[in-house]
């Protein structure tokens, strides 16, 4: 398989989970009783929930159409990486250590490959 159709393969499939987890998902389901509680759980207000989700949806539009600029996607990819962090450290600080803190980190390491991916394909077309 040519090199640049295997980058191309992972860097979509990689893109496509985050959207699909932190775009698509967060939208059908931000206003369910259950999306809700987890905010309290954390501590935020109601407000905070509906923004991140406002937000995760753009982000996850701006990684996935190409006609974008690079400048705007590496906004995207900063923004989900604070998200994951600061996930990752509200459920330590209210859970304790457990799945759940781990779980923004394993997005984390697929995001990482979306990002990494990005950059290859783009030094590959030397547009960048």
């Amino acid at each position: 398989m040519d090199p640049t159709k295997r980058d191309k393969i992972i860097f979509w499939t990689a893109t496509s989970f985050i959207f699909l987890f932190e775009g698509l998902m967060p939208a059908l389901t931000s206003q369910t009783e259950l999306a809700k509680e987890g905010i309290r759980h954390l501590g935020y207000p109601l407000y905070f929930g509906n923004a991140l989700v406002v937000f995760k949806v753009c982000g996850t539009l701006i990684l996935m159409i190409p006609k974008f600029p690079k400048r705007v996607k590496e906004w995207a990819y900063a923004g989900f990486t604070f998200d994951f962090i600061f996930a990752c450290i509200s459920h330590w600080a209210v859970d304790g250590f457990g799945f759940q803190t781990i779980f923004p980190l394993i997005i984390l390491a697929i995001l990482a490959v979306s990002y990494s991916y990005f950059h290859k394909l783009n030094s590959a077309l030397k547009t960048y």
